[in-house]
């Protein structure tokens, strides 16, 4: 019997189970669901919880460590524990049985469940890229990685791994996304929170949104097809700083472009949550209405602004379709924003894409690159942190 049906007869087993306890405790109580010490309702989710719980959790794990495992053998051991479950919940139905307490007990452990498989999954990714990350400099000199200024890895042999045309890349083109980004954003939730109309808002902001969920791709496209070229026609050549449509000014305008959304909403919805009290007392002090929100407004919302910043920092650090289409792949170390160059992201993907070895530190260097850019990511997250706590105080 294949799974799906094996998980759908299962959750049949498990709605039956509901009308049936549900029905017996009502039958138990003569009709009078006063007597009870739950509501009928709960006697119901007891017995659907604990047929469908254990019989799916199960099956997902058989599933996910022993895939060839015989469907049958999971279909009839998932089967059993369905109707094992309905039979305890009804063996334990009683007017005096405590139901409610019983199914928040199953409902708090599956959300307990649900908050340890993040935890878990977050670990296991770290663990992933420590272990391979040893692996791969117990074959490269981990000076030479972190050091090195050339990147040309040769499967052959002579391989020369140095990450750091790699990471000045990715910080040059997420510094002008940035630039880009996060003084149009910003300026416009402040328009949007404290200027605009309600009507002017409604419609603005609905618009502005629109751009977070164009896929990265398009973007991509954009800046090969429109923004590269334009750059190279109307700067980059007249000013003889180059002849290349890929650029890092390319991807980080466009990639910029991206990021407004990120930080426009979340710091309106920030600002908005300032209370109207800092401003009443900023304006009845003599304050302007530009003064109140300088001085007053943004620095109460600083934390949500800086959180939006670091939100599009990551997202800015993590891009690769735009810097591969918009910035090309050189990887080099220069100053000339209308030079090619390329980010850590685009060499992950193409270290472990194609036909490779995957225990040859050409191929493992891409773990070593992935937790790099986590501990770039981890120490953005510190320094938010930090300053979050320093104005949080001054503000609660």
């Amino acid at each position: 019997m294949p799974v799906s049906w094996t998980m759908l007869i299962v959750l049949a087993l498990a709605v039956a189970g509901f009308f049936v306890t549900r029905g017996r405790a009502v039958a138990l109580a003569d009709g009078d669901t006063r007597r009870l010490h739950s509501r009928p309702g709960y006697y119901g989710w007891n017995a659907a919880l604990l047929a469908a719980v254990p019989a799916l959790f199960v099956t997902a794990i058989w599933r996910f460590f022993w895939p060839g495992t015989s469907p049958t053998l999971i279909s009839v051991v998932a089967l059993a524990l369905a109707l094992g479950g309905i039979a305890f919940a009804l063996s334990r139905t009683s007017p005096a049985f405590r139901a409610r307490n019983a199914v928040e007990s199953i409902v708090k452990a599956l959300l307990i469940l649900c908050s340890s498989i993040a935890i878990l999954t977050t670990a296991g990714i770290v663990l992933s890229m420590l272990f391979e990350t040893g692996n791969f400099f117990s074959q490269y000199s981990w000076t030479e990685f972190f050091f090195g200024t050339t990147w040309s890895p040769r499967f052959g042999g002579g391989s020369q791994l140095g990450m750091l045309p790699l990471l000045w890349g990715t910080l040059y083109i997420s510094l002008i996304a940035l630039v880009v980004s996060v003084p149009i954003g910003l300026f416009a939730a402040i328009y949007m929170s404290e200027y605009a109309s309600p009507r002017l808002r409604s419609f603005a902001k609905p618009m502005i949104e629109v751009l977070a969920g164009i896929p990265t791709i398009v973007y991509g496209l954009f800046a090969l097809i429109t923004v590269g070229p334009m750059l190279r026609d109307y700067f980059a050549q007249p000013l003889g700083l180059g002849s290349s449509g890929s650029s890092v000014m390319t991807a980080g305008l466009v990639m910029g472009i991206m990021l407004i959304p990120f930080v426009s909403s979340l710091s309106d919805d920030i600002i908005n949550a300032v209370p109207q009290s800092l401003r009443d007392g900023a304006l009845g002090l003599g304050s302007t209405h530009s003064e109140t929100i300088r001085k007053v407004v943004l620095p109460a919302a600083l934390p949500g602004i800086v959180g939006a910043i670091l939100l599009a920092a990551s997202r800015a650090i993590g891009e690769t379709m735009i810097v591969v289409m918009g910035a090309g792949a050189a990887a080099r170390i220069g100053v000339n924003p209308f030079e090619a160059m390329t980010t850590i992201t685009v060499k992950i993907v193409s270290q472990l894409t194609g036909d490779t070895d995957f225990a040859a530190p050409e191929t493992l260097v891409a773990f070593a690159l992935g937790l790099t850019l986590f501990v770039i990511t981890l120490g953005l997250n510190i320094v938010a942190l930090y300053v979050v706590r320093k104005y949080r105080e001054q503000y609660e």
